[in-house]
Order: structure tokens, then sequence, then C-alpha cells
């Protein structure tokens, strides 16, 4: 039993965002982005109760209308008046640890082996056709099954060449990914994928916080008569689902707001078209909730709130958001162009010219499921919490240049933060862990991979068919031929070989920084700062898992537990504070408690430390003792534990101990000098951050 969509307190922009896509699936589905426990997953499975049944051909595996059956179906043709079976909107949800071949689908291994058939078995795409696909935690998928299932989602057709299998089938569906952004953030260029973007977080207000509440204690104590109390609600919301997909294709685009929404993208200066066509048939999408039948101005904001925000994040430190004051700038600045010219004249096309494309057209090809919560007005106060997120992207890098050392700052004052930077890929050294590993597939150190290339075979059974080694399997067999004698080549389960692949893993990157007056004295933390900004960017280029530790004064502390979220780790470091004395050994013991947990936490996620200090130490971790002797002993410590370090040593001017050096030695681990990161890059860096 599902909670029901009409009960969900709150979120209008959450349920109205589903439900545009609902009524156009066109629109490019939702990534829903909040802290946890907000209700994301309740709203998106309410959803799906509302879309109409789906009338299907009998036994189709892919889910064919029977009205225009996929001439491309593998399980086709199907002849016309066929047997027709009519039954909910599904909706498929794809876990967090789903592999390619349960996605997309891939050749059935036990019927090839036992029958001889080269038999294809659909994947959670063929599943969803027709439905609603739901990504719970997508920011914690394989970047490449993120590519998969939205480009799926953009053609509305999925194309499978794996294992000899070479098969194309429909797959139209309302995608909806959620994530919490402090377990990681997608990839700007993912990102543009999701049509729409909506910020959700926990209301503060007491009223409506009991009110959650006590619906939910109510449907925990009887499912069955809740839903049927919200019944009559979710029905006329279905039934509004219903007509504004009739309505759909009637809703017309004029040139006049088609020119809204390009000069409102060009207002906020985002990349490409996308937004422009999202827009277009989000507005459509929303006149038609309406019950209109043209796109009105109210239409394109609506549209503009919800596809925008996302596409204004260009850099990886970049938060998503826009707030009221620039989407209405961008509004009045389109309605300006438009005044200049009220009714402008289309360019007539020509063969080979820009004009020769299809004309606009909001209603963007055939109706689809949706629809939009009676209480989510066009402009309403759902938009808040994306709001606020956007004024805080407004000020995401803004800092001032690297201020005095310790000798004029006080203890404890902030470390000045780097200016925004955009680094190229190659920008810094990449640092790898020696060895290969079994971690979570990333773009750093080397690793046995579900994907990548074959490097051996092995004699372990291969589970799915892309892991058998063909080669390997022929050759174990084929000395056996004779004595089998089946007058064909016989392959039996013992001859099975597996094949190992090998690709890149991401780390567990742990920041180690010398926060102390002997770092700020000498101007040098901006500088710091900028380089650890570099080395973050790599870190969230290579999918690592990052955390800081800092230390300064008498103790050292976790500036930031290990997180997938490598923005949080660039917040944490802008308010880092600095001066003091320096227990180097104390921060380095502190970094071999945290990598310690983590290990028994994710065995299989190797650790790289990185240490950024000019390696003196003036505190000990006992009375009386050497506090250079500590810092090396507890450097060995990190080495029998096999931690790979790297110290980039910070120190600088004429006269230098080559302390870090030393500490580099004792950790078994690389020693780079803070202007070798990058002869190109982190040189500017540092220039630019002093």
């Amino acid at each position: 039993m599902r909670f029901p969509f009409s009960a969900v307190v709150g979120h209008d922009d959450l349920r109205l965002a589903l439900l545009l896509n609902a009524v156009h699936p066109a629109v490019g589905g939702v990534l829903v982005r909040g802290e946890k426990g907000t209700a994301k997953s309740t709203a998106v499975r309410a959803l799906a109760s509302l879309l109409p049944a789906v009338s299907v051909v009998e036994e189709c595996r892919f889910g064919c209308d029977p009205a225009s059956p996929d001439p491309g179906c593998p399980d086709g043709p199907h002849p016309a008046g066929g047997a027709v079976e009519t039954r909910p909107a599904r909706l498929v949800e794809l876990p967090v640890g789903a592999t390619e071949d349960r996605l997309v689908g891939a050749l059935d291994l036990e019927r090839a082996l036992a029958e001889g058939v080269r038999a294809y078995q659909p994947g959670l795409l063929a599943e969803a056709h027709r439905g609603v696909l739901y990504v719970d935690e997508v920011n914690l998928l394989h970047d490449h099954l993120v590519d998969l299932l939205l480009d799926a989602a953009a053609m509305g057709r999925a194309h499978v060449e794996r294992d000899g299998v070479s098969v194309s089938h429909a797959a139209r569906f309302l995608l909806v990914g959620t994530m919490n952004p402090e377990e990681g953030e997608l990839r700007p260029q993912l990102l543009d994928r999701f049509g729409l973007t909506v910020e959700v977080a926990a209301s503060r207000d007491v009223a409506t916080r009991a009110e959650v509440v006590r619906r939910g204690l109510a449907f925990e104590a009887d499912p069955a008569g809740f839903a049927a109390a919200w019944g009559d609600a979710d029905r006329a919301i279905a039934a509004r689902i219903a007509d504004a997909r009739a309505r759909l294709a009637a809703v017309t685009l004029s040139d006049r707001e088609l020119c809204r929404i390009a000069g409102v993208c060009a207002a906020v200066d985002v990349d490409g078209m996308r937004a422009d066509l999202v827009i277009a048939r989000a507005a459509a999408a929303h006149a038609a909730w309406r019950g209109a039948d043209e796109v009105e101005e109210q239409d394109v904001r609506v549209a503009a709130r919800l596809a925008l925000p996302h596409r204004r994040r260009r850099d990886p430190f970049d938060e998503p958001g826009i707030d009221d004051k620039t989407l209405d700038e961008a509004m009045r600045s389109a309605a300006e162009n438009l005044d200049d010219d009220p009714d402008p004249e289309p360019e007539p096309p020509t063969p080979d010219g820009p004009g020769s494309g299809p004309g606009p057209d909001a209603s963007g090809g055939p109706g689809a499921d949706g629809s939009q919560p009676d209480d989510a007005q066009p402009g309403g106060s759902g938009a808040d919490a994306s709001q606020a997120d956007g004024s805080r992207a407004s000020d995401t890098g803004s800092s001032q240049p690297g201020a005095d050392g310790a000798a004029d700052d006080p203890v404890g004052a902030p470390v000045p933060a780097p200016r925004p930077l955009r680094l190229a890929s190659s920008a810094v050294r990449r640092f790898r862990v020696p060895g290969v590993g079994e971690g979570t597939p990333g773009r750093r150190s080397r690793a046995r991979t579900a994907t990548g290339r074959v490097v051996r075979s092995s004699t372990t059974a291969p589970r799915r068919a892309a892991d058998l080694h063909l080669p390997a399997t022929l050759t174990a067999a084929a000395p056996h031929q004779r004595s089998r004698g089946a007058g064909r080549f016989d392959v039996r389960p013992a001859d099975l070989r597996s094949a190992e692949r090998e690709g890149r893993e991401g780390n567990l990157v742990l920041f180690v920084v010398d926060a102390s007056g002997s770092m700020a004295a000498r101007k040098r933390m901006s500088a710091v700062s900028g380089a650890v900004l570099a080395l973050l960017r790599d870190a969230y280029r290579r999918r690592d898992k990052v955390g800081l530790v800092s230390f300064r004064g008498g103790s050292a502390e976790v500036a930031l537990p290990p997180t997938s979220s490598v923005p949080a780790a660039q917040a944490r470091l802008a308010t880092l504070r600095t001066g003091g004395r320096t227990p180097l050994a104390e921060g380095l013991l502190r970094a071999r408690r945290v990598l310690d947990a983590e290990r028994r936490r994710d065995p299989r996620r190797r650790a790289l430390l990185v240490l950024l200090t000019d390696g003196r130490a003036t505190v000990a971790t006992r009375e009386g003792g050497d506090p250079v002797a500590d810092a090396c002993r507890a450097a060995g410590l990190l080495a029998a534990d096999r931690v790979h370090t790297v110290v980039v040593d910070c120190e600088s001017g004429p006269v230098r101990l080559g302390l870090a050096g030393t500490v580099a030695g004792h950790a078994g681990g690389e020693l780079v000098r803070l202007d070798e990161l990058s002869a190109e890059s982190v040189a500017g860096v540092v220039s630019r951050a002093a």
C-alpha cells in the first residue's frame, strides 16, 4: 500500500515537477535533491498510483501498445487484433548496486549454454517502458550507468550491443532521480540531462512538522483506511492528469513566448540549448495542467524556476540554485526585449540555413503521464528551499586576497579562501595508490573491476555472459573433445573460464593540513588552501571520497569526516582556522584513527593520505618528548599500516630545514614541493591566492 500522493504535506515544487513530467515525459525527468528524511521517495512512489492504466500486447516483455506496437520489438512482430491485457503503470526502481546487465539486459547465459540459442534477457529499461523509472541515490551510481539511462530517457529507445546480442526496443518512461548532496554531487554534464530539478528540505514550521507526523502515524496504523480517506483527492488529480494529457497536443506556443524563453535562458547565461527546449515543453505541460490552450508568461516563469537552477552550476564546487531576484531580473530582461519588438517575424527557412529546422512547438510530441497538485499554484512558495540554496550559491567562491601570517594574525583566524578557479583536467599531478585494488569504480588507481580491459582469465565460473573468457574456455575444452566423443565441440561447466578485467578505482583521499602559526607566518596558508582546492578538484574528477584533518595549537581535529561530497570539503576548507603551535604527530595519529575507522567501514576502498606541512613540529605527544621524533614515529605507523602517503612540502625561503622530507621518509611516501604539484596550474593558484 502506497502513501497517497494528495496526502503529502508541502513540497509543492516537488509535486508540481513530478506531475509536469507525467503530463509530458519529454520534459526529461526530475532530479530531487534534498536532505535525508524529507519524503522524496514517498512522493515519487505515490505518483505511480495516479498514472492511467496501460494496455499492452499480451505476453510482450517490452510492454508494446496494441494500438501502435513497436515495429522493432524483439518479441514482435505483433499482429493486429492480437490478445490485449490492461495493467497499472509500473514503478520500476533501480537499486544502487545495479549492474549494466540489469539495466539494459544481456544474453541469457543459461539458455545459450543449455539450448544453444541466442536469447536476450530484458533489463529494467524494458520493464519501465510506459511507466516510471525511479533511481534512488542517483549520485551514487557509476557514471556510465547514469549515461545509459539518461540516453534512453532522451531518445525513448534502448540500444543493446553486447555479448553477441544486437537489440533495440522502446523505452519511454518518466525518469525520477533522488539524491542527498551530502553524499556527493553529479557532474554538471549529467545534471544538465535531467529536465527539472527540485530542492526539498524539512519544514521548520512547527504546525507543518506536526501534521507530517500525524499523517505518518495514521498511515502506519491503518494503511487501507488512510488511503481510502484520501482516495477522492487522488482520483481528482488522476482525472486532471488524463485531461491535461489529452489537451497537451492542442496547446500552442506563440513566437512571443518562445522569444521570452530564449531571453530568459540568455539572461542567466546557461550553456547549450537544452534549457530552452525543456522550458518550452514544461511551459506547455503547465498550460495544459491549468486547462489553457496557449502558453502564457506565468507558464514560462514556473517552467524556468524548475529548469534553470541546476543548469547554472558550471563548476564542480558551484551549488545549484536560482533565487527569486535573479529569476525576476531575467524575466524582466526578456520582457524588455519583447517590448522592443513585440511581433518578431521569424526568418524564412532556407535549405541550409539556420531556419531550416522544424518550427517551434511547445507540445513537442505525444502526450504523456502527469499533472500537478491542486495547491501547487504557478509561482507558489514551494521554491523556497531551492531559492535559499541558490542564494548561497551566489556567494560560493567569493574570497579576499591572502592575509598576513601568524605574526600579525590572532590565533584562530580563518584561512583566506582562494579565489574560484577553473582548472584543466591535467592541472594537478595524479597521485596513485600502488598495486591493484578492488574498490569502487573511479578514475585514480588501478583496480580489478567489472568493466575495463581483460588482462587474464581465471578458473572461476562466470556469473554473467560478459564475464566469459571465450578463448580460455575453448582452450580448456579442446583437449577433451576426443574423449567426449560428442560429434560436435562439447563445452561443459568445468571448462568455463571467466575474464578478469582491470580498470580504475576511486580512493579515499584524506587531506591532513598543517594550520599552525609556522605556516601562516610566512603568508602561505592561502597558497596551501589554493593547492588543496586544486587537489580537491582532481579528487572530484577521479570520483574519490575525501576527508580533511587539520592540526594547530595543541590538538588535531577532523574538519570533515570522509564523504563523497567534494564540495563539502571545499566549504570546510574556507572556514579552516589557523595559528598556534604545531602538533604534527597528533595530526598524523588522528589521521591514522580516521583511516582505521574507514577501513572497517569500507575495506575495499584504499586510502591516499596527502599531508601539507613544512615539517616543523613544536608539540610532543608526551611531556618532555621530542616533537620531531614523535612525528617521525607517527609517520612510521602509517607506513606499517601500508597507507600510501604524499607529503607536500610547504617550506619556503632561502634557509630550508627539509623536515617535511624526513617525515616523508619515515612514512615511506612521496615528497612533492608545493610548487611542483603542477608547473602549469598550481603555481598560478599560489600566485593568485596570495
